[in-house]
């Protein structure tokens, strides 16, 4: 059997930008998606704890050590510039597996994006 498990979470990241016009994902400081282990074109999860949205897209990278946290194409209309968000991504492991790993789980500065 193989379980569904979160792999990779950042924690209350600050939105800095939301772009209607684009055609779709999430723009994200490369500094936090390498520490998150994250890649360019995963899936993840976001949860918007401003007003509760939940939605799935794929991940862009952004400039390294800028802070970048954009919602991109219709994802804009779920977010405003300020909200507090988290966003996750799954792993598919057999059980056993599972039972030992790890996720890569990192908890930014709130205000600036940071990792310091």
């Amino acid at each position: 059997m193989q379980v569904h498990v979160v792999k990779s979470k950042i924690h209350r990241v600050t939105v800095t930008g939301a772009d209607l016009n684009y055609i779709g994902s999430i723009t994200i400081d490369e500094a936090l998606m390498e520490a998150a282990n994250l890649i360019e074109g995963e899936k993840v999860s976001i949860v918007n704890v401003n007003n509760g949205e939940r939605l799935e897209t794929y991940v862009i990278k952004g400039n390294r050590n800028s802070g970048e946290i954009t919602l991109n194409g219709p994802a804009a209309r779920k977010v405003h510039q300020g909200d507090i968000i988290i966003i996750i991504a799954y792993g598919i492991l057999d059980i056993e597996e599972a039972k030992k790993f790890k996720p890569a789980l990192i908890f930014p500065n709130e205000k600036n994006n940071s990792l310091s």
